[in-house]
């Protein structure tokens, strides 16, 4: 027999939990086939089976105590109270959720499936839900940008930011900007490749371009950051090992209200004239006890590049002397 039951948010503006347009709320119901719920203002009302409701409520309450930890919730965080029947963040939990399914961050171009495979670009996705200032560090191919670039999209469908900034320091392995042909877009487009070669694989080209037009996408060198405060916004410093800790400083305090922040590097590949002028490492060794920060280490085990990729570093750390 089906009761009905009002339930009142207390002390909480029910837009935090709800989402822009009750998005969060209806997919948060829509995992209680059985139950019958409306919002209205503070006030929900759900109509069900007595232990159907109690579900509810329990679940609902787990949704509430996550949002007094963060600024804002996500589609994630409700996908996590019903993974493993549960949705609690201790170790055990996590390390199951870990160990039984690939993360679906983003779907893509032609409907390709962006995951999240390795054992630490899980781990950056659940870090980057409880944190707004990541570090991704580790060697080439292990998807360091790719998995950052993709969430970033991921937030931007879901309109948990305004726009999505990519930036990297304009150091060239080898050769100088100066002496490529073309104005400044046309010296630095080739060097931001990889990053354009991301973003066409999880947004069609049509809306990509819209995207860079407006502005709702940027892909600028690190020097176009000073003097912006970034604000709802996505932003991934990639290639942070040629910066210098002056550098990494001014980016990090570009950071404005509901921002996240990615910073990925590899400390092995470091293009300035002298390798101890990276601030890289550094800067993770002061900021990373702070609470809201989160450091993520990747390595030979998480590159998804072809298997020669691994073999290939492993010969370069063995000789250091010469690397």
């Amino acid at each position: 027999m089906d009761i009905e039951k009002r339930i009142v948010l207390q002390e909480i503006d029910p837009v935090e939990i709800y989402g822009v347009n009750n998005k969060l709320f209806d997919f948060f119901v829509s995992r209680f086939p059985k139950v019958r719920a409306v919002a209205r203002g503070a006030e929900i009302f759900i109509v069900g089976a007595e232990d159907d409701i109690a579900a509810f409520e329990t679940k609902l309450n787990a949704l509430i105590a996550k949002k007094m930890t963060k600024r804002s919730l996500t589609m994630y965080d409700v996908e996590s109270l019903f993974e493993n029947g549960g949705g609690h963040d201790d170790e055990v939990g996590m390390v199951d959720m870990e160990d039984s399914r690939e993360y679906t961050i983003v779907y893509g171009v032609d409907g390709h499936v962006v995951r999240a495979k390795t054992k630490n670009q899980k781990k950056l996705v659940r870090e980057y839900y409880k944190n707004d200032l990541l570090f991704a560090l580790g060697p080439a191919g292990t998807g360091k940008t790719y998995t950052a670039i993709a969430l970033a999209v991921r937030a931007l469908k879901n309109r948990e930011v305004k726009r999505l900034i990519l930036t990297r320091p304009a150091v060239e392995a080898g050769e100088r900007l100066g002496f490529l042909p073309g104005d400044m877009k046309e010296k630095l487009d080739p060097y931001l490749q990889p990053l354009y070669d991301a973003l066409q694989d999880m947004i069609p080209a049509k809306k990509l371009q819209t995207f860079m037009e407006d502005g709702t996408i940027q892909i600028a060198p690190l020097a176009y950051m000073r003097g912006r405060t970034l604000d709802r916004a996505f932003v991934i410093l990639d290639e942070a090992q040629n910066t210098s800790l002056g550098q990494l400083k001014m980016f990090l305090t570009r950071m404005g209200c509901d921002a996240k922040f990615i910073v990925t590097g590899d400390a092995t590949q470091i293009d300035l004239p002298r390798k101890s002028d990276s601030g890289l490492l550094k800067g993770v060794g002061l900021v990373k006890d702070i609470r809201g920060v989160s450091v993520v280490e990747f390595g030979k085990e998480d590159i998804v590049r072809h298997p020669l990729v691994s073999k290939i570093i492993e010969a370069f750390e063995n000789d250091k002397e010469n690397c």
